[in-house]
């Protein structure tokens, strides 16, 4: 089980401004700073909104293979600063050779939520993705839409600023049961895929639903952690299709009134 300890005060997560050569007021996401630090060594820092740390600090190191499981996660604190926020955790010693090679693959800062940002040898974006499944997971169409109009009733911070993402999970049958928001989309998948795994919820039928388009850092993200189906409100970019398909996860995408699976 993961010991979690909290320092500092909770980050504001938006802000309200004054419009220049106007009285119009305006909330706008707040975006700041997050240092991943593993067993005190500096691993990346990302730029996100400054909420559900937990989950982004377990789904982050998941993703980046940087652990196996939840439960390698053995503790960690979260440092909230006026300049930023370090997430300090402590991760089972048998990972610290995993740790060195992915660090050597990767520098210490990346943009928003960018899941390639910072690699040093491009030919890692081309490493074969496992598959998830034998077969390609086929979701009803009516599940895919229900999933979409249920998803806005999910996105607060969106409700408030209209400029930020969410990444979702639905059931099989449309109902999405969980959501994270951010700045970043890939940073609210990885926040997504960690209150999954410390829920314990990873291995249930399901689907991701994406506010965004489906990039390559999608797909990988969902490749690495079981995930066999990806809703997005818009196209996929051709690489992400190509990727999917390797994977064999299954990709729908929104089409006017409609539901289409891409690759199919």
């Amino acid at each position: 089980m993961t010991v979690i300890r909290n320092f500092g005060a909770p980050p504001t997560v938006d802000r309200e401004i004054t419009l220049s050569q106007s009285s119009r007021h305006w909330l706008v996401p707040e975006e700041t700073p997050v240092a991943f630090v593993y067993n005190g060594r500096n691993y990346a820092v990302m730029m996100a909104t400054p909420a559900d740390f937990a989950d982004f600090a377990v789904g982050f190191s998941l993703t980046e293979r940087v652990i196996d499981s939840a439960n390698d996660l053995e503790a960690l604190d979260i440092h909230q600063e006026e300049r930023g926020v370090e997430l300090r955790m402590t991760i089972d010693r048998r990972l610290s050779e995993r740790l060195d090679l992915r660090q050597q693959r990767r520098n210490l800062v990346g943009r928003t939520g960018c899941g390639v940002c910072g690699l040093e040898n491009a030919e890692t974006i081309f490493e074969a993705l496992p598959k998830v499944a034998p077969f390609r997971l086929k979701v009803p169409e009516r599940s895919l839409l229900r999933a979409i109009e249920g998803l806005s009733s999910h996105q607060p911070l969106n409700a408030r600023t209209r400029t930020v993402h969410a990444a979702a999970w639905a059931t099989l049958a449309g109902e999405v049961v969980l959501a994270r928001e951010d700045v970043g989309r890939h940073n609210a998948l990885d926040k997504l895929l960690g209150g999954l795994a410390r829920e314990a919820r990873q291995d249930e039928d399901g689907f991701v639903v994406m506010s965004s388009r489906c990039s390559y850092e999608i797909v990988e993200k969902a490749a690495r952690l079981g995930i066999r189906a990806v809703l997005s409100i818009s196209a996929p970019t051709a690489f992400a299709i190509r990727k999917a398909a390797e994977a064999n996860i299954a990709l729908y995408v929104r089409a006017g009134e409609g539901v289409v699976e891409i690759g199919a």
